[in-house]
């Protein structure tokens, strides 16, 4: 018996074998079922960002970002390659809004 005993220990060492999980018990599931239920905060970054590019400080380079996406469509639209991109002008228009609306959203969320 020894032999047939080291042969199927063997065999079920080599072979593939279903595993099933445990279940989590129901107090796990129900602190799930509250987690999903909260509401997320609305982002009020980005309407900070949108009224900032209105203020005077960001109205020229919101202006310059502007005229540059319609140079860039109107080449798009002619059927050529564009020879320029408008990142500097966003890098300077995104530098702006962020640097107005930063203190007004610490502001709001103190």
């Amino acid at each position: 018996m020894p032999l047939a005993t080291l042969i199927s220990d063997i065999y079920e060492a080599l072979t593939v074998s279903e595993v099933h999980a445990e279940a989590p018990p129901a107090e796990e599931q129900a602190e799930e079922a509250e987690e999903e239920e909260e509401e997320e905060p609305e982002d009020v970054f980005p309407a900070l960002q949108e009224e900032c590019a209105k203020t005077k400080e960001c109205a020229p380079a919101k202006h310059h970002y502007d005229e540059c996406v319609e140079r860039v469509t109107a080449v798009e639209e002619a059927g050529e390659t564009p020879k320029e991109d408008c990142v500097e002008e966003f890098f300077h228009l995104v530098h702006c809004t962020t640097q107005c609306a930063a203190p007004k959203l610490w502001a709001q969320l103190k």
